[in-house]
């Protein structure tokens, strides 16, 4: 789909309540272009933005960046690498957090403002943006007024929080871009109303503080989880970890502006024993996935196999046909 003279988007279909409606990849620019995000290691984000490529685009990917380092922004950067030969492109801070998911040659790292220079006089840049999590980054292209947000803005629904003092400052600083026009999230539609969302999302972290205070009014103190259902009494279930989190952001920016009292909680202490266990069926399990993939893989293989070759396991000799 096309966002902007320079900007297309990947829209791959997406039924986890996490990321809504879709998940998208990003084409800037014309020939050698970068790309923004390269979704979940599975085949369908591939198989999207190959036959993307192969269909539409008369380009090769030459820089691969992402927004942040959660595994359905970074999953397939290894095969973009290996297999479209692509250069990466991530911040410094994420490379802790990208742990086994980054080739081992062909990284480069970019700083807070950098302007990464495609062909055709096309400008974008960085800009770091921390809050949804600790390496967040959006891109801009301030010429064509589109700005790439990852996870830090969703295209149909609020996102999870991290650090909120960092989400809040973000979201300001984001607020005031010059020239700002359309905003493409990681999840969701474009958004079109991007100083109208980004103050909307303002608003919105505003009056969840102000609801949680509420609550906590009510008298004694409450867990996270508590206050969490009493906010979002009518959430999808799958949502609850996720809306915690954001409740444990506002409770954590309260806590270091002295405004809340914090009594220590007991955390479970796994045994060792069970500690090992867990890692062995885990062990086991990715065993078990890396051996089904082959499986897949070699299905794959045998089946265009058989498309090119003659069907020689069904006959002994095949029937003959000739004119009357």
């Amino acid at each position: 789909m096309k966002v902007s003279p320079s900007v297309r988007a990947v829209q791959v279909p997406d039924q986890d309540p996490m990321h809504p409606d879709f998940t998208s990849i990003y084409i800037i620019g014309n020939g050698q272009v970068l790309t923004i995000d390269s979704g979940e290691a599975i085949d369908r984000y591939q198989w999207m933005l190959r036959g993307y490529l192969a269909a539409t685009e008369h380009a090769e990917i030459a820089l691969a960046g992402i927004t942040h380092h959660h595994a359905d922004h970074s999953g397939n950067l290894k095969w973009i690498h290996e297999e479209l030969k692509a250069e990466i492109l991530t911040p410094k801070n994420a490379v802790p957090l990208l742990k086994g998911k980054l080739p081992r040659s062909g990284v480069s790292h970019f700083e807070d403002g950098q302007v990464i220079e495609l062909d055709g006089g096309i400008k974008v840049r960085v800009l770091f943006t921390p809050g949804h999590s600790v390496d967040s980054v959006c891109y801009y292209l301030e010429d064509e007024g589109v700005l790439f947000s990852g996870d830090t803005l969703l295209g149909s629904s609020t996102t999870t929080v991290g650090n909120l003092g960092d989400y809040r400052r973000t979201l300001q600083s984001l607020l005031e871009l010059p020239n700002l026009k359309v905003i493409c999230p990681g999840h969701g539609p474009l958004v079109h109303d991007p100083r109208e969302r980004l103050q909307g999302y303002i608003d919105h972290r505003n009056l969840r503080e102000q609801q949680i205070l509420g609550v906590l009014k009510g008298g004694g103190a409450m867990s996270s989880w508590d206050i969490m259902l009493q906010l979002y009494p009518d959430i999808n279930k799958r949502l609850h970890r996720a809306a915690d989190g954001n409740v444990r952001s506002h409770l954590k920016q309260l806590e270091d502006e002295g405004r809340l009292t914090t009594y220590a909680g007991k955390p479970r202490r796994p045994s060792k024993r069970k500690i090992e266990r867990e890692h062995e069926h885990a062990r086991q399990r990715e065993a078990v996935i890396r051996q089904a993939k082959r499986f897949e893989a070699d299905k794959r293989r045998a089946m265009i196999r058989a498309q090119e070759n003659a069907p020689t396991d069904e006959w002994i000799e095949p029937p003959r046909y000739e004119l009357r």
